[in-house]
């Protein structure tokens, strides 16, 4: 990294940059000058606000989840509060990031769309925002993620999306991300890639963490409504990072507020993982400089998470800050850990989470064991888990499979 050009739009210390093609670069200083006014513009403001409240459904609600609490062992005065996030229409927070990038979008006078999908629900979102404004909307998806997120597939292609399953590289969200940006390099003209998580060149990270923070500022406000005061810990999972970085926004500034993000240590950080926070090394990656999963030699490694949306080797550049100044803290939990945190939320609660979102419920006996039995804790519900239950089911099925207690095939 010695060698590295000097680059003046790294905007999370030495986390950042833009670092994409020369066909490229003009779309990229485009939105970066742009971006800035249209978010000051009160029209831009209320017409976005104003879809996220009719049509999405904000505010989310914040719900208290007490027998979680009690099962977890937190004492009186301690509270455990989710927000709910999975409550927004399409199903996730990605909602809130799409429908802002799209009238972005309409400003700059773009007339086709372009995402890249893991989970499927951003891609679901986008082609929602698209279907809602009658804009030609084209999805990338790893093969494998099209396989395991069959229903998003169909919900995107419902909506009138093209989905587009990617078969290069290990078929997941990173490759994905490689096919939108050569369409992207292809069609620049006339077309906007609406990139769905705090990553990519800047401003990416800004735009996608300031059209997220409506979490944070709605959470704010919840809580303190409810408590008097701020919350001591909030915790979200992290893959690119967009629902953790949005609810972390509001209060960043507070140093009383313990941040945690829970990335997928997958099969353990001695197997394969997606834990970036742990074990990545700067590099620069997808037009961004970050927390890279790589070798000795800078050779991309492979990530692995149960939840597709996790399934992503590096991290967007703020989060990779927020490590480096230890303002926010990174933990990992395993696949078991996440599908046995996903049984617990269910059975106390009646919420069937995302996979994603039970790798931050996983971590929560390590953080109360940090903060404190009596402690008031937020987790950011990211999303529901409908898209995952046939992933839950084959992963629940193969202990019995393997004690011999199911037929096998023959």
């Amino acid at each position: 990294m010695a060698d590295e050009p000097a680059n003046p739009s790294l905007q999370f210390g030495a986390f950042g940059g833009r670092y994409v093609a020369e066909t490229l670069m003009p779309a990229v200083e485009e939105l970066a000058l742009e971006w800035p006014k249209a978010w000051a513009d009160a029209s831009f403001q209320e017409e976005y606000r104003s879809i996220l409240r009719d049509y999405a459904g904000r505010p989310s609600v914040l719900t208290e989840a007490k027998r979680l609490a009690d099962v977890l062992g937190m004492k009186d005065g301690g509270r455990l509060l989710l927000k709910r996030e999975d409550l927004n229409h399409t199903g996730s927070h990605k909602i809130n990031n799409c429908v802002g990038q799209v009238l972005l979008a309409r400003r700059l006078g773009k007339t086709r769309i372009i995402a890249e999908t893991g989970a499927g629900q951003h891609g679901v979102a986008t082609a929602t925002v698209c279907a809602y404004f009658g804009l030609p909307c084209t999805v990338y998806m790893g093969e494998r993620d099209v396989e395991r997120q069959a229903l998003n597939v169909f919900r995107m292609q419902l909506l009138g999306a093209e989905v587009v399953s990617v078969k290069a590289g290990s078929a997941t969200l990173k490759d994905a991300i490689n096919e939108a940006l050569r369409d992207w390099v292809a069609h620049v003209d006339d077309t906007h890639y609406v990139i769905g998580s705090v990553m990519g060149p800047d401003p990416y990270p800004t735009i996608v963490r300031e059209l997220q923070r409506v979490i944070g500022d709605e959470c704010r406000a919840q809580v303190h409504a409810l408590t008097g005061g701020l919350p001591d810990a909030v915790v979200a999972c992290v893959g690119g990072g967009s629902n953790a970085m949005g609810i972390f926004a509001a209060f960043v500034p507070d140093p009383g507020v313990a941040l945690y993000g829970v990335e997928a240590a997958g099969e353990g950080l001695e197997g394969k993982h997606a834990a970036t926070m742990t074990a990545g090394k700067l590099g620069i990656y997808h037009g961004m400089r970050s927390l890279v999963l790589q070798d000795s030699h800078g050779q991309l490694q492979e990530a692995h998470s149960i939840s597709a949306g996790l399934d992503y080797p590096g991290v967007g550049p703020e989060h990779a800050h927020l490590h480096a100044t230890g303002r926010a803290k990174y933990l990992s939990v395993t696949d078991a850990q996440c599908l046995e945190a996903l049984s617990q939320v269910a059975q106390t609660e009646g919420i069937i989470v995302a996979l994603e979102t039970a790798h931050a419920f996983a971590a929560l006996p390590e953080i109360l064991n940090e903060v404190g039995l009596d402690a008031t804790v937020v987790v950011n519900v990211s999303g529901r888990g409908d898209k995952d239950m046939h992933t839950v089911m084959d992963a629940l099925e193969q202990p019995a499979e393997q004690d011999g207690q199911s037929e096998q095939p023959s």
